[in-house]
């Protein structure tokens, strides 16, 4: 039986739901983000029991299909973005398409729909946010970084980055930098 859960983007979060399945006397056969997958069919007690546990760690155990369906598209692009290194040889809306076995058009008019921002957006975003930690760790340069998350170019990603985040990257590391500094002579 398989199960969807919002907002089950790490590894620990992972964990929680080991916890809670074993808590429960449930078998999983598999854990991934935002889905598990357990030997049992649940009865709805024990159901209810499972979604009342999960929400008292942030999590949500997912019901009707639009929500699934929606969480799937967010875990997809979590999943390239942020747990990926390869640099994606196709488009993003081709990835998409492929491990969900949707047509992009139709997943975008949901997503849009219950989301209120477009597909592209909330791959912006995701895009910004990972830009924003590599830039933080300084091991890699901007058109390294560039390249990394799929930008024709180190521009392209610093007007993105500015239209998202206010600043320019350069500014963003001089600021992590000094509170890295401000943090170690404390």
């Amino acid at each position: 039986m398989k199960l969807y859960i919002k907002y089950m983007v790490s590894l620990r979060c992972k964990l929680m739901v080991k916890y809670e399945l074993e808590k429960l006397g449930l078998h999983y056969t598999s854990i991934e983000l935002g889905m598990i997958e357990i030997k049992e069919n649940i009865t709805n007690g024990l159901k209810q029991e499972l979604k009342s546990n999960l929400a008292l760690s942030g999590l949500e155990l997912l019901d009707d299909k639009k929500s699934i369906l929606i969480d799937k598209i967010k875990n997809v692009i979590i999943e390239m973005i942020h747990y990926s290194d390869e640099v994606p040889k196709t488009n993003y809306s081709d990835i998409i398409s492929k491990k969900l076995n949707y047509d992009y058009t139709y997943l975008s008019n949901i997503f849009s729909e219950v989301k209120g921002i477009t597909i592209q957006h909330f791959i912006i975003k995701h895009k910004i946010e990972k830009a924003k930690e590599l830039i933080l760790y300084d091991e890699l340069n901007l058109t390294e970084i560039a390249y990394r998350l799929n930008y024709s170019s180190v521009a392209h990603l610093s007007n993105q980055f500015k239209k998202v985040t206010g600043q320019s990257p350069s500014f963003y590391k001089k600021i992590g930098k000094k509170r890295k500094y401000n943090l170690e002579n404390l």
